[in-house]
């Protein structure tokens, strides 16, 4: 009879790391710490509603969060599927296909700006003839926002997705077409549960690049307030008229950040998919 394992057993120990590690790991936690910290004590907080209008914050508040919810919305539509393809078909050129899918994330921001604009631009590779046969440009508009952010973040979703795939137990998907169940009917009640919790973290993740965009926005979207002025670019041109508003705005895009996160189950951010 099996029983379970009991506090102290082999079972259940855990082996330590060795002590040689915490001077590093330390100093890692305090470079990464000591900037936040600084910008919370180094914030006016004597004069914080007077340095956040809601003229200011508000919209470009909302902006950041509605762009970044639509750029996840579309990175889930496209990013699982890319996922799938790139971890379960042989797809000729896959490398070169995935080298693609991740080079946004090695990219600098501003670079993936002007390669937007030479693509879906007025006189871009794309966007010249839809402009030409519809007269709408997408630069500077809150639509390039979105897409901007698409760009930047869908690879986070991607990768951590494919990640999941590579390790789940693939017998399952076999016993399900086995039974007969159609690629369809297999991907959405086997496959797709078994690397939920990995499509959830890539979310996550994915949401919170988003949120953080910078160079390619004001690259391919430019600032217009309550158009494509989101939180990162007022934090910017705050800090180029007023230091102390450009660090108000920054605490309130750190606690949006913080409050989103905190939020979010651990499973999410550490569940590893279902293997057996």
């Amino acid at each position: 009879m099996n029983r379970r394992a009991t506090r102290g057993s082999p079972a259940r120990r855990r082996v330590g790391a060795p002590w040689v590690l915490a001077v590093p790991a330390g100093i890692g936690l305090v470079f990464l710490a000591v900037p936040l910290l600084a910008l919370v004590i180094r914030t006016p907080w004597g004069s914080l509603t007077e340095l956040l209008p809601g003229t200011v914050v508000l919209p470009a508040l909302r902006l950041s969060l509605q762009s970044a919810t639509a750029a996840t919305a579309a990175s889930v539509l496209f990013g699982v599927p890319l996922a799938w393809v790139l971890a379960r078909t042989s797809l000729p050129g896959k490398r070169v296909v995935r080298t693609l899918v991740t080079l946004p994330l090695v990219l600098p921001p501003v670079v993936g700006g002007i390669a937007l604009l030479l693509a879906f631009g007025r006189r871009g590779v794309l966007g010249g003839p839809f402009y030409d046969l519809t007269g709408y440009s997408l630069p500077f508009s809150t639509a390039a926002v979105v897409v901007a952010e698409t760009f930047v973040a869908m690879p986070f979703l991607v990768i951590t997705v494919e990640g999941a795939l590579h390790r789940i137990d693939g017998r399952h998907e076999e016993a399900s077409a086995t039974l007969g169940a159609g690629r369809w009917t297999t991907f959405r009640r086997v496959t797709l549960p078994m690397v939920g919790p990995s499509v959830a973290a890539g979310t996550v993740l994915c949401w919170a690049r988003a949120l953080g965009e910078f160079g390619a926005t004001i690259t391919f979207a430019g600032s217009f307030p309550g158009t494509t002025e989101t939180m990162p670019l007022a934090v910017y041109l705050a800090q180029q008229q007023d230091p102390d508003a450009a660090i108000a705005l920054a605490l309130v895009l750190l606690v949006v950040s913080m409050a989103i996160l905190l939020a979010l189950r651990q499973r999410w951010l550490y569940a590893g998919p279902v293997s057996s």
